[in-house]
Parts: structure tokens; C-alpha cells; sequence
């Protein structure tokens, strides 16, 4: 099994490269954390999406600390990577989104793989159910790991969530949401421009810890060509979302599973996330956890 973790993305709500702020008591990142789980759950290998002007920063930060005990692969999402016929506008400057840097690292995994966001704390278990489920026998290793909406809102502003739609554990679909607190409701806007409904708060949400098999390759190389089709008048600012995706390879007749975890998400959306994460950490340390010095 490996370890595919996005780190392109510059954090901008967070105002600046949010994947290398520490958060560990010795300078560990968030990320760290998670390598750290994945070892412990099984995988054999990391391959970090990245863009690269950032290469040497992240080899010489998280590479440097990791390298010893699972090896490290890099992957550039480049804003090339598309369709041929794609004519990219001069002022585009964001990657194509999250299905796209899955589909960059297509020639670097080569085993069933999770996806997870590199600025995002998932705790062990997610981590443990993640890796029974590719352990399995079953034929098609599409599943998200949802978390109760609750469990991953900030009271700094908007979060980017994947409502989650499913069947007993079988996803129906995601709809790509901005949540937010109204009072004290969780209003969702789609990301598509369709009406905000309201959502209760253990309404199951993906937060992009994803699994899959190999064949997710071919599929998103014919989905993106459909989607830069649909969207040749929309280049400045269309994304290529790996929940929507899910979502259509439920009708492609796709079998994709929900997982339920027990772990409790954090993550870094603003800056004023920041102490919360620290100081759930500090209490995973203190409960013996994570050791206070990660990698030693």
C-alpha cells in the first residue's frame, strides 16, 4: 500500500505554506503526523504532490526527517498536465484541483494507494480502517473516510467539505460544499452554484482521505477530458474535483464504500486554527499516543 499525500495547494486562507508550520513540540508539521500513522498502519512508501518551486523546501524538511523509515517519492502538479487540445489562459495560476494531482502521480504509484491532504490531522484510526479496507479481497478499492460534519468546522469561517450522500456504506454521491456556522446550524453552499440546504452536524462529510486501486488512472484521464470539454469557456477558475468524480463514477456503476472512523479530524484552515491543533496534539503526546519526539 502507499501513501499519496497533496501538498500543492499554498494555503492561502492560511496565509502562507501551511504544510510546514510546526505544530509538534519538536517542529513537527501536521504532515509528519500522518506519515507517522501510515507507517504504523502498514504502508510502504510516500509519494508527496507538490509544486516545484517547493521541492527542495519540502526534500529538506519533511523528506530529510522521513527518508529513514519509509521512502519518499515527489510529484510536480504542473498547470501542463491536461489535454492537448486545453488552451490555458495566460491568467490562470491555481492547479486544475485535487482529481487532477491525483491524476499526476499516475506514474509513481503502482500499488493501491490512499489519498490524504497534507494539511489535514486524521488521527490513527482512519489511518488503521483505511488500510484493512485495501488490505481486503474485494475487487474495487474506491472508499472515502468520512467524519461528522461537527467534527471539522472551524469558528474562524468557511471550510471546503464533501457532503456525503450513501446508502448504508455505499456512497451515492458528494456534493463539494462550502460549510459554514448559521446560528447554530450548518448551512452548505455547493460549490456548483445550486441552493445551500442545511445539514446536521453528524452528517457524514469526506475531508479528501480517499482510497483506491489502480484503475482510478484511466478513469480520471477520461473524465478530464470530458471536463475540460464542459469547461473550455470556465478555464480561468474551473477545478477538477476528485469528490464530484466520485460522485460520477457512482453512475459510471462504480462501487465506491463509506468508512466510518473513530478518530477526531483537525486542521488548519486560518491562522487562529492553529492553537486548537497544537494543543490536541500536545493531549495525543500526553496520552502516550505519539512519543514528543516523532521521528527519534
Amino acid at each position: 500500500m502507499q501513501l499519496l499525500i497533496m501538498a500543492a495547494g499554498m494555503g492561502s486562507r492560511f496565509g502562507g505554506l501551511k504544510q510546514i508550520e510546526p505544530m509538534g513540540p519538536n517542529g513537527e508539521f501536521i504532515i509528519d503526523y500522518s506519515i507517522y500513522d501510515a507507517v504504523k498502519a502498514g504502508f510502504s512508501k510516500v509519494i508527496v504532490i507538490i509544486k516545484k518551486e517547493n521541492y527542495e523546501l519540502f526534500k529538506e524538511t519533511i523528506g530529510k526527517r522521513v527518508e529513514g523509515h519509509i521512502p519518499v517519492d515527489y510529484v510536480f502538479q504542473e498547470l501542463t498536465d491536461v489535454p492537448s487540445f486545453v488552451k490555458i489562459p495566460e491568467t490562470r495560476e491555481k492547479p486544475w484541483g485535487t482529481a487532477q494531482a491525483i491524476y499526476a502521480a499516475r506514474d509513481k504509484i503502482t500499488e493501491d494507494f490512499l489519498v490524504i491532504n497534507s494539511d489535514d490531522f486524521y488521527g490513527r484510526d482512519a489511518f488503521m480502517v483505511a488500510a484493512n479496507f485495501l488490505k481486503s479481497d474485494r475487487e474495487c478499492k474506491y472508499a472515502t473516510i468520512g467524519y461528522e460534519a461537527i467534527n471539522t468546522m472551524t469558528n474562524n469561517g468557511s471550510v471546503k467539505r464533501g457532503v456525503i450522500e450513501s446508502d448504508n456504506d455505499n456512497l451515492k454521491n458528494i456534493i463539494e460544499s462550502k460549510l459554514e456556522f448559521t446560528e447554530d446550524k450548518i448551512l452548505a453552499s455547493p460549490l456548483d452554484g445550486s441552493d445551500p440546504f442545511y445539514i446536521e452536524g453528524n452528517r457524514l462529510v469526506s475531508v479528501n482521505l480517499l482510497t483506491f486501486d489502480l484503475s482510478i488512472f484511466p478513469y480520471l484521464k477520461e473524465r478530464m477530458d470530458i471536463f475540460f470539454k464542459e469547461n473550455e469557456n470556465n478555464l480561468e477558475t474551473c477545478e477538477f474535483l476528485i469528490p464530484t468524480e466520485l460522485g460520477i463514477a457512482v453512475n459510471y456503476g462504480k462501487e465506491v464504500k463509506v468508512l466510518n472512523t473513530t478518530s477526531i479530524w483537525h486542521g488548519v484552515t486560518y491562522k487562529e486554527d492553529t492553537p486548537l491543533v497544537k494543543d490536541a496534539i500536545k493531549s495525543l503526546i500526553d496520552n502516550n499516543i505519539y512519543p514528543n519526539n516523532l521521528w527519534k
